[in-house]
């Protein structure tokens, strides 16, 4: 998988090298709270166990996931991954980011590198990405990446014993 880069960022295929800052920055309560699959506690074997399908989801171009490295410290922080129909030409993104990394503007780097690489390499048609309604932050990441609101999803999935409500977000490949 190629890595790609942006001005503060290398997005690359993750390593099992990494298990260990994958789960330190998974286990994390708020982050937990903020996502609709991440465990929590989070541990080392599960890192391992995430890692371990990346090569089969690329191989099957089911998935590709990028570890978030800051290229000037060359520190993990983070994780995006992209979903793809080939039927449709389209695919879900999703991502975190360790908390001391917050409010810096990574995710939104990383995002936008990856929706450039999946329309001008990929061609991708469409990109969709979802957050929970509460989270007000990763709208704007996902906003600032030019995605725009397509609706809600009410009552969708079951977290932390409460049905929560997901906001849909969309971009269409605009080179098409």
């Amino acid at each position: 998988m190629k890595e790609i880069t942006s001005s503060r960022l290398t997005l690359r295929a993750f390593t099992l090298d990494d298990s260990d800052m994958v789960a330190k920055l998974c286990h994390n309560k708020k982050i937990y709270d903020m996502t609709s699959s991440l465990p929590y506690p989070y541990t080392i074997e599960m890192a391992k166990s995430w890692i371990e399908r990346h090569e089969t989801w690329h191989q099957e171009l089911q998935r590709f996931e990028w570890a978030i490295v800051h290229t000037q410290t060359n520190q993990l922080i983070g994780a995006i991954g992209l979903g793809y129909n080939r039927n449709h030409h389209h695919g879900e993104v999703g991502y975190w980011l360790g908390e001391p990394y917050w409010n810096q503007g990574y995710t939104s780097e990383a995002l936008q590198s990856v929706i450039e690489w999946a329309f001008n390499k990929q061609q991708y048609h469409r990109i969709l990405a979802r957050h929970f309604t509460f989270n007000q932050a990763s709208r704007k990441v996902m906003e600032k990446a030019g995605l725009t609101y397509e609706g809600s999803m009410v009552d969708h999935l079951l977290k932390n014993g409460q049905y929560v409500t997901l906001d849909c977000l969309s971009i269409i490949n605009p080179n098409k």
